[in-house]
């Protein structure tokens, strides 16, 4: 089995990539309320500071701040996840690694991770986050996407409305970084 080892930063603020076990299902995007509500009730009980968050069809970035002290992302993780399948109705295929681990067939097991280093490498991923709908072709323009913290973070004044206005800048961060 491999030996999974996790930066672990007290207090840090972490990056995430989550997926659904099917790339091509809009599970994340159609059933949003839920995925909401998941996240809502994690956070009463474990809290942490959402930087940027952006919900793709199948797939979502975030950035996290944990509050002082605490380093227990996974564990978050793991909440918000089975929070949000114990929501959904039975009806997905499982396989029987699935069916033995009592596993509904959501998600990926795992997530990617990143340790959140300096101001810079935070802007790189903040930029990451919400040009992804246009990097994946969901959008022309990253305002239009609706499900990002994107016009929030236009509202607290740290991107001018327009950015990412065409789709044609180059936005390095995330996985590849």
């Amino acid at each position: 089995m491999p030996d999974y080892r996790r930066n672990r930063v007290p207090g840090g603020t972490y990056f995430f990539t989550v997926n659904l076990q099917d790339r091509r299902s809009d599970l994340l995007t159609s059933e949003i309320e839920r995925l909401r509500s998941a996240v809502r009730k994690i956070r009463t009980r474990r809290p942490f500071h959402i930087d940027a968050w952006v919900v793709l069809p199948e797939h979502m970035h975030c950035l996290w701040t944990l509050p002082p002290g605490d380093q227990d992302f996974s564990t978050r993780w793991k909440e918000i996840k089975a929070a949000f399948s114990r929501s959904l109705p039975k009806v997905e295929r499982r396989s029987s690694v699935h069916i033995r681990r009592s596993e509904r067939g959501i998600w990926q097991r795992r997530f990617w991770e990143h340790t959140i280093r300096n101001e810079k490498d935070y802007a790189a991923h903040m930029d990451y986050i919400h040009f992804n709908p246009v990097k994946h072709g969901l959008v022309q323009h990253v305002t239009d996407w609706p499900l990002s913290t994107f016009h929030r973070c236009v509202s607290a004044g740290l991107y001018p409305a327009g950015w990412g206005g065409d789709g044609t800048e180059t936005v390095v961060a995330g996985e590849r970084i």
